[in-house]
């Protein structure tokens, strides 16, 4: 595929690193020379420099051969004018990074595709709601819901409470018959293991798990996991994030939003019903304990400096906060996070790269979800009359090394994926793969 990547940093870097592994031919519009030239020492990628809005620029970048055209700089109007000339010019798709939600509704996006945007990625909106499903269920660490939450992915840090450690996932399965959850892979020392049968649970792994609504309370049992209720919210940053997450939030929970900054404040009195707004700097420890971080259940840092984000999220765990979130956009921060006792985190990059990378595969991918502080990504793949996953039993399907089936949706019934079950036309299949295995993986699917 010829994919066009229009940046202003990192995540059209981002982006181009996840791609180039998958024999796609990518070009990289960018208007930092210094950020191209490390781009062209690190990778065989084409890099041009200059305005991705400009008709010179496209036609450089060979627009008019482009089977997809993505433009994920920070100002949507750049995006829209990008995506806009590069449809005209002859780009067969094109995808808009944008800020403004009021573009999300259906009767903006059919304005949008007559003006040749063909999809929309907002990752502030997209943030905001995995915020809210961290905070519902806070014994995980990440979680992301397939068709219509009929299978979730849940990451769970195992610790000394956790009933499987020194455990074979054989033992495992042994003790337990009726599980309806699969362990789809282990990260383990900066490492990722596709687990196996024989292989056994240590302290501090992270677990990747793949499960049935029903198997949610004896995953967290078995992960040492108490349910913990979450009634009073801490907010810090009153930006797209902090002000959609509070929205969400506030009809369920209490829920305190601190904004530094005194304009956007009085803006955000008028735009949230039930949520208290305070005028300060979070970084404060004393205003901290006067707001009652004490009594707070979560805590979450959405401001645009990720170091305040990082500091205010370990201030609140000393406080006793059980479940802290901050934004973290450098993508080398989130295993120093972890390594440093913040396990969620949310990065926007992670996000927006979920949403695009669909686009790119040969097969019928409804979803694709990049994990934090992992290489790896899981799929949610739409079987097709024909496909290879459909000639044999699962124990039997030649899957690539570095992947595995995680769960099946079939209609209103989902399965998780065991060995004699068989995969059939129009199901739905969840897989886990590293980036070695992706483009073999889109082979079952054909």
């Amino acid at each position: 595929m010829n994919i066009i990547i229009a940046g202003d940093g990192e995540v059209g870097f981002h982006l181009a690193k996840m791609l180039s592994g998958e024999n796609h031919n990518i070009t990289i519009v960018d208007p930092h020379q210094e950020l191209l030239k490390l781009i062209e020492t690190h990778t065989d990628l084409l890099t041009i420099t200059g305005d991705s809005s400009s008709i010179e620029v496209l036609e450089q970048a060979n627009v008019r051969g482009a089977d997809l055209l993505i433009s994920v700089v920070h100002d949507e109007k750049i995006n829209i004018t990008t995506c806009a000339i590069g449809k005209k010019l002859g780009a067969r798709r094109t995808i808009a990074r944008i800020n403004n939600v009021e573009y999300l509704t259906n009767e903006n996006r059919e304005l949008m595709r007559s003006l040749g945007i063909d999809s929309m990625v907002c990752p502030e909106r997209i943030a905001s709601k995995e915020i809210v499903k961290l905070i519902k269920q806070p014994a995980a660490t990440e979680i992301f819901d397939f068709t219509d939450n009929k299978l979730s992915l849940l990451l769970i840090k195992l610790d000394e409470k956790a009933l499987v450690l020194n455990k074979s996932l054989n033992q495992i399965a042994s003790e337990n018959p009726k599980l309806d959850f699969r362990a789809v892979a282990i990260h383990r020392n900066n490492k990722t293991i596709i687990p196996k049968g024989d292989d056994v649970f240590k302290l501090n792994d992270l677990a990747y798990v793949i499960t049935k609504p029903q198997g949610i309370d004896s995953l967290m049992h078995l992960g040492g996991k108490e349910i913990v209720e979450i009634k009073n919210v801490m907010i810090v940053g009153g930006g797209r994030i902090g002000r959609k997450t509070a929205q969400l939030l506030e009809r369920e929970m209490n829920v305190k939003l601190i904004e530094m900054d005194k304009e956007r404040a009085f803006e955000l009195i008028d735009l949230l019903e039930k949520t208290l707004i305070i005028n300060a700097d979070a970084r404060d420890i004393e205003l901290l304990e006067d707001e009652g971080i004490r009594n707070m259940d979560a805590f979450i840092a959405v401001t645009d400096d990720y170091e305040t984000n990082i500091l205010t999220c370990l201030l609140a765990q000393r406080f006793g906060v059980k479940r802290v979130i901050p934004l973290v956009e450098n993508i080398d921060y989130i295993s120093i996070s972890q390594s440093i006792g913040i396990e969620t985190v949310i990065n926007k990059k992670l996000i927006t790269a979920s949403y695009i990378v669909g686009f790119t595969m040969n097969a019928d991918v409804k979803s694709t979800k990049c994990l934090s502080g992992v290489d790896a990504e899981v799929f949610e793949f739409m079987v097709k009359p024909g496909s290879v996953a459909t000639k044999k039993q699962i124990k039997h399907l030649d899957c690539p090394r570095g992947s595995i089936i995680g769960g099946i949706v079939r209609g209103d019934n989902s399965f998780i994926a065991v060995g004699d079950l068989q995969i059939k036309e129009g199901d739905t299949v969840v897989i886990f793969a590293l980036p070695e295995a992706i483009s073999r993986v889109q082979n079952l699917f054909n």
